[in-house]
């Protein structure tokens, strides 16, 4: 009987081990980064806070400066008046956009025509701060879908209300 028990609490001891080394070997959309899946069909899937190269506000450059959204239905998702914001307040409003089943969008900062795959805010400035920011994702009712925080806030929960500085 001793064995046997032995061999459940070494089973299960593994069992937590492998889940403990699992978890931490899963890859986050950006070294970090820390998300908030609020619902999980539409989420934020990457943020490139950091535009490459010199920040030199080139249209260029900003456009290297982004945010991807993901549908992970297989049913197409209508984002229309949905918005996207950082924490000062800068909003990106998507109108009469449909986000295809399993696709991915990217908001770019810069200026572009927009296609069924990229999107343009047609700024002049960067929007996402690269110490530390949040990009909040909204449908049109005004609801959080998903959030992503980066730097000093990182692993902070805000309850669904937008962070100031």
């Amino acid at each position: 009987m001793s064995v046997s028990v032995s061999a459940r609490r070494l089973t299960a001891a593994a069992a937590v081990a492998a889940a403990a080394v699992g978890a931490l070997a899963l890859p986050s959309a950006a070294a970090g980064q820390h998300s908030d899946r609020l619902h999980g069909d539409v989420v934020i899937s990457k943020v490139q806070y950091d535009s490459p190269g010199h920040d030199d506000r080139s249209n260029r450059s900003l456009n290297k400066e982004w945010v991807d959204i993901a549908n992970s239905t297989r049913r197409a998702v209508n984002l229309d008046n949905w918005t996207l914001t950082d924490e000062a307040g800068h909003t990106y409003t998507f109108h009469h956009f449909r986000l295809e089943g399993r696709a991915t969008v990217r908001v770019h900062t810069g200026e572009a025509r927009d296609s069924a795959t990229d999107v343009y805010q047609d700024r002049r400035a960067y929007v996402w701060n690269n110490d530390a920011d949040t990009a909040t994702l909204r449908n049109n009712h005004d609801r959080v879908v998903d959030k992503v925080t980066w730097g000093r806030h990182r692993g902070e929960h805000r309850n669904g209300s937008s962070m100031r500085r």
